[in-house]
């Protein structure tokens, strides 16, 4: 009965989305007006920093004292051309979500999040349901980590089975944050469930791992579930120093526009100007695609996706 419910009601109950073809722009207008098309940055951070109303928790891997609130991130928006955002539930809070209801309240319809719970901890995943349900719509994804050794979630095991099944039955996307020597673990669950969204974060670290780990990552786009996520773009000046053009092409090669969403260019520190100019960034890098393809990758894909402006 649950999971007849929410999807109807959540994820996958947005049929009334905007259809893809309806957001896309002319060929020739979106270098001379990168806001003709939706914009949805599908990747940002929200802390209240030294806020007693907001406690970062007990087992926060790190404690960011700078704030970057959902009104600023609004702000940001405007001025950036940024129409919607989803707020990716950070790890100072780990599965107390309370930071993140305030930024959904905040940004009504404009703003989305992801969730985090852990499959090994006992209760954790029991908490993902009311969550859901208390922010109808608005919560569209689980996110998992495994990049941290002392940090991963159990692979092979009936709990983390669980959780993605508890994610699918509520009818959310499975958001994966990783380094590529961990991908292998998540396979198995990926062909599993084939109908579950699942979202590769920052294209899948392809610089925090070799070439051969991260092509099995890039063998995941013959999954039509999987989703690109173009984000934390490296910094080709530092280690391992290799190209990012040619990942980039090989990515796109393989999921193609209407599976690539971007996200980035929020934090503490930004403004309008700052977080346009990453957007810029990350269209430059796609710049071998058409227009058209761009403006899917900057917003389009998302919006479908994750049912933005469905209402």
């Amino acid at each position: 009965m649950m999971r007849e419910l929410n999807r109807r009601q959540l994820f996958r109950g947005a049929a009334g989305a905007i259809p893809l073809s309806a957001l896309l722009v002319p060929q020739d207008s979106f270098a001379a007006d990168p806001k003709a098309s939706v914009v949805v940055d599908t990747h940002l951070h929200c802390f209240g920093g030294p806020d007693p109303a907001f406690p970062y928790h007990a087992r926060a891997p790190y404690r960011p004292e700078a704030t970057a609130t959902p009104e600023h991130l609004i702000q940001c928006m405007d001025n950036a051309g940024v129409d919607f955002a989803v707020v990716v539930h950070p790890e100072p809070y780990q599965d107390d979500h309370t930071y993140l209801e305030h930024c959904l309240t905040v940004g009504g319809s404009r703003l989305k999040g992801t969730c985090l719970f852990f499959s090994d901890r006992p209760g954790s995943v029991e908490r993902m349901a009311p969550l859901v349900l208390r922010n109808p719509g608005q919560i569209v994804a689980a996110r998992i980590h495994a990049y941290a050794p002392r940090r991963l979630p159990p692979f092979g095991t009936k709990e983390l089975r669980h959780l993605w099944t508890t994610a699918t039955d509520l009818g959310l996307a499975v958001q994966l944050h990783f380094e590529p020597r961990y991908a292998a673990g998540f396979e198995s669950l990926i062909r599993e469930f084939p109908e579950t969204k699942v979202v590769i974060d920052h294209l899948g670290r392809p610089m925090q791992g070799t070439t051969r780990e991260h092509d099995v990552v890039v063998r995941w786009s013959r999954f039509r579930n999987t989703v690109m996520k173009v984000s934390a773009l490296p910094d080709q000046n530092r280690y391992p120093h290799r190209d990012l053009e040619p990942v980039m092409r090989q990515l796109t090669d393989a999921f193609g526009a209407d599976r690539m969403i971007y996200g980035g260019g929020f934090n503490s520190q930004a403004t309008g100007e700052s977080y346009r100019s990453y957007r810029e960034q990350v269209a430059e890098v796609l710049s071998h695609l058409s227009t058209a393809e761009r403006s899917k990758v900057l917003g389009g894909t998302a919006a479908e996706l994750f049912g933005f402006g469905a209402n």
